[in-house]
């Protein structure tokens, strides 16, 4: 048995969290500070997943019902009206070719990646936060050739909205989406 930790550690390691946390999100604010005042440069696209029962997320209850915890938005080409503010960001995105303006907040978003840059944060959810209930089973997704690249799953992919273009016929997912950044890294 071991002795009475008088430092407190496992609060102090608590607290040094919750400061990465906040310095990672200032990334990912910047990050949207940056293209809300010149635009996507390049080749970069940020994914974003964000949960959708945090209390200051703004969403259309129709989307709120298709994706009741997780979502992940592709910002890339099409997009309009971002606005990033000390702790959210304003942006107007299509789903299923429906306009919609979002807001959520920083503390919301659970990973962050910019698979131009090879670059990903994962955000773990605030204390207290409900967890999200485990994922259903869901039917393997349908291989792909290898010339094909990859997509992220399942998300309200958003920047692929140009008219006239079909849209995956993909069933809404009650669980978690999880990006892996190995998908985005070049081979």
């Amino acid at each position: 048995m071991g002795s009475k930790d008088w430092i407190g550690y496992a609060k102090l390691v608590e607290s040094a969290q919750r400061e990465m946390d906040r310095a990672q999100r200032g990334i990912v604010r910047e990050a949207l500070k940056h293209v809300a005042k010149g635009g996507m440069m390049g080749n970069h696209h940020f994914y974003i997943t964000f949960d959708t029962r945090d209390p200051g997320v703004v969403l259309s209850d129709v989307m709120k019902d298709r994706y009741p915890e997780l979502i992940t938005i592709v910002l890339q080409n099409q997009f309009w009206n971002l606005k990033v503010e000390d702790d959210a960001f304003e942006v107007g995105l299509k789903f299923n070719k429906v306009p919609e303006m979002l807001r959520v907040p920083f503390g919301a978003i659970r990973q962050f990646a910019d698979p131009s840059q090879q670059f990903g944060l994962q955000f773990s959810a605030p204390p207290g936060a409900e967890a999200p209930a485990p994922a259903r089973e869901r039917p393997p997704a349908p291989e792909r050739p290898a010339s094909e690249p990859p997509k992220p799953e399942p998300s309200a992919t958003t920047s692929d909205d140009a008219p006239g273009k079909d849209e995956p016929d993909q069933p809404p997912s009650s669980g978690p989406t999880i990006v892996s950044l190995d998908k985005f890294r070049k081979k």
